[in-house]
This record gives C-alpha cells, structure tokens and sequence, in this order.
C-alpha cells in the first residue's frame, strides 16, 4: 500500500529532480536553497508524510531508526549502542533501543515498524533470514546487522570483526611464550564468530605443526559460568593444559576464578587470554590478555551504512569486517 511505503530523501530528491544533499538542506531549515527548488522539495515533502513547519521550511516529524539487540546481558551492547548512537545523532536521527519481538519470524514485527515510521534497523548478535528480510523489504525499511549469529545473509549487509584473525593472534601469542597444551574454550556451537575463532585457533596451531586436540577444547555459551565449568574440567586432569585460549572474556574471567578454586595461580601456573576486551578485562586480577573488538566502531559503521540505505545509496561492500587487536597484559607468561 503507498501509505505504507517509507519515505526516503531519495525518494523525495529523484520526485525534485535534485540531489539527497539538497533535499537534506531543505530537512535541516538551512537557507542556501533556492527559493523555487525549497517550494518544490517541501511539498513533496508533506506528500511523502513529512510535517509542514510553516514559514521555517519543512522538517521531518522524526526521522527514526531502530537498534535491536537480541539481549542486553552484555557489555559490549553498550559499546554498540555508543558508537550508533554517535553516528545517528551526527546526521541528526533519533535511535529506538529495543530487545528481539517474540515474533521475529513474522511479517507483524515490520508492520509495527512501518506504522511506528522506522526509516531503518540494526539488529545485533541476532540473525535475519530471507523471509524476515523480505517482510522489511515490503515495508521499504533496510536493515543491517551487527555480528549475525549465522552466515549473513547475503541480501541483507553486516558488519563484524576479524574473528579468525582474532583467535589466530590469541593462540599464536600463547605459542610464542612457550606454550604447547592450549585448551581452548569454544563459543555456541553453531555462531559464525565462535566458528571463526576456533578455525583461527586451528590454524595458529597448524602454522607450528601442531594438531588440535579435541580433549582440550570445550563449547557453551559466551558466559562466566561456561569458562568457569570448562576450565574446571580441563585444569583439573592430571596432563592439564598450560593455557586456555577463551572465546570471550566472560567465559576468560570465569576461568581465572576455576584456576583460584583449583589453587592454580594466574599466569604463573596457567596462562588464560580471552577475546573482546571489556572494561571487566582491564580490572581483573590479573589484567587480561585478551582481543580487542571494535565494538563502538562497529555501531558507528552499521549506522552509517543504514542510513547511506535509507537515502537510497548503495554501499561498497555488503560485509564489512573490522580489524581486531591482540592487547597483552598480565594473564600470559611464558611456560
């Protein structure tokens, strides 16, 4: 229905036969519009569904996003949320934070969001098949996601981080100190992110002739009581190993407290790196040795490429992987 279509400034610009920069002049009151064209591109305006604001020019009545996370348990969100936040209030839209509806699936959730006049969405850590994103493309709302929980999809853009690379730096540090017995406690199984750190982890290994060893690797989710229950486990046999290489630094901090209960002291006993770099990880005792996530760089670039879609760009890229950073503190040693 055409009242249920989004209004872009493309849209608006192509109906004026200008440019998106204009039409975002006329939008924001500047003045350095010609007086034909601003009268033009504020009535197409009105017609789109934007407000009159009388004799100031045209203003939209809010142009809105959505930035839906799948849960607010961790602290990268708020890394996320900064760095959109950021990038939305640069060109002056408003952020809705939210938690994934009950009904994802469904073609009700992009009804709500039309009807709420969303221009756009970002969805973190979750993931969007071809029907959700079909429902959103009827709706003429883009989405992009944030570290898509499986393989992404190829009609709908992401951004991430080099995760292989990640786990490939954390297990190669830990080899250069000596190290040769690396547990490494694994993410879901099934999320793309811990697949790509464990292939990283693999390959580090593989680099010094080295062959995985499954009785050292453990899975579970990104969580404190994972690392903890794992490295339980694995530091508790008898050839245990001399390093755990964790997924995040969740599971890592939780790992140091499972060496504490086993009487283990960190590093000198047992090296433990993890992979995120939350603020948790600098205050730990030890410091952690972990991976670097550009979290609020990731919210930045999501937000930016959402609304290049919403003016009716097209984007160089439909995967966008941000490099990740190896950050040594006082978790490691040498064997």
């Amino acid at each position: 229905m055409e009242k249920a279509r989004r209004a872009t400034l493309a849209a608006v610009a192509r109906e004026a036969g200008v440019s998106v920069p204009t039409v975002s002049k006329v939008v924001n009151g500047r003045t350095d519009v010609a007086p034909e064209t601003r009268a033009r591109i504020e009535s197409l305006l009105v017609r789109h569904g934007y407000v009159a604001r009388g004799a100031g020019g045209a203003q939209v009545a809010a142009r809105t996003v959505e930035l839906v996370f799948d849960a607010m348990q961790t602290p990268n969100n708020l890394d996320i949320m900064h760095g959109a936040l950021e990038a939305a209030s640069a060109e002056q839209v408003d952020v809705v934070v939210g938690i994934l509806p009950e009904d994802p699936l469904g073609a009700a959730w992009a009804r709500r969001m039309a009807a709420a006049r969303r221009e756009g969405l970002i969805l973190v850590t979750s993931d969007i098949n071809s029907q959700q994103a079909r429902h959103f493309a009827e709706q003429h709302i883009p989405v992009v996601t944030i570290d898509p929980v499986n393989l992404p999809n190829p009609d709908v853009p992401s951004v991430g981080a080099t995760n292989f690379n990640g786990g490939m730096a954390a297990t190669t540090h830990l080899l250069e100190l000596g190290h040769r017995r690396i547990g490494f406690i694994e993410g879901p199984p099934g999320a793309m992110v811990a697949i790509a750190r464990l292939h990283g982890y693999h390959a580090a290994l593989a680099q010094r002739g080295l062959t995985s060893d499954p009785e050292l690797m453990m899975a579970g989710p990104f969580m404190f009581n994972t690392g903890f229950t794992a490295a339980l486990e694995l530091l508790g046999r008898t050839a245990r190993p001399t390093a755990l290489f964790a997924s995040n630094d969740s599971q890592a901090l939780g790992a140091i407290e499972a060496a504490r209960t086993l009487g283990l002291r960190v590093p000198e006993d047992v090296s433990i790196v993890g992979f995120d770099d939350i603020l948790a990880a600098r205050w730990s005792a030890p410091p952690l040795t972990t991976v670097r996530q550009p979290f609020a760089e990731m919210g930045r670039v999501a937000m930016r490429n959402l609304l290049r879609l919403v003016a009716g760009e097209e984007l160089a890229a439909p995967r966008i992987e941000l490099a990740t950073q190896l950050i040594i503190r006082k978790s490691t040693a040498a064997v």
